[in-house]
């Protein structure tokens, strides 16, 4: 069950996947999966591989470099009216370096500057003692 920090939701960190991954993300970094029998990547992390269905998926840590593969701009938070303070903001696909996609936020840069192609890197934002959430910023701002 995901928990709620202020009106905002939390993603959900039971599973020992979900917590694997956070527990990573805590500490800076980014991980996506990788099947040991056919090489698949994936994001999001799953206790098997989606294209083979192999249980046997192994982490990965990501350089955290990609680019903008397709965004939106969020302009009214109507339906989560806890990130109204938030609005504008960017949610977008990432393409990792490694061959995943990641939907997260961009980040350090008004959307109007986001494009597809936007050479992207990975930085943290720190929701909690416990909890940072990966989001991306243009690749030469260094983060947020």
């Amino acid at each position: 069950m995901a928990g709620v920090t202020g009106d905002r939701p939390l993603p959900d960190r039971d599973s020992a996947v979900d917590a694997q991954f956070w527990e990573a993300a805590s500490e800076g970094r980014l991980l996506v999966q990788e099947c040991a029998d056919c090489g698949h990547r994936q994001f999001f992390p799953r206790e098997w591989c989606h294209f083979c269905g192999s249980s046997a998926v192994e982490w990965l840590e990501s350089a955290g470099t990609g680019h903008v593969h397709t965004y939106t701009v969020i302009r009214r938070a109507t339906e989560l009216p806890a990130f109204a303070e938030d609005v504008p903001y960017v949610v977008a696909y990432v393409e990792l370096d490694e061959g995943v996609r990641v939907c997260s936020n961009v980040v350090g840069c008004p959307p109007d500057e986001v494009e597809v192609g936007l050479p992207v890197e990975v930085t943290f934002d720190r929701v909690t003692e416990e909890l940072a959430l990966p989001k991306f910023c243009p690749a030469s701002t260094g983060g947020e």
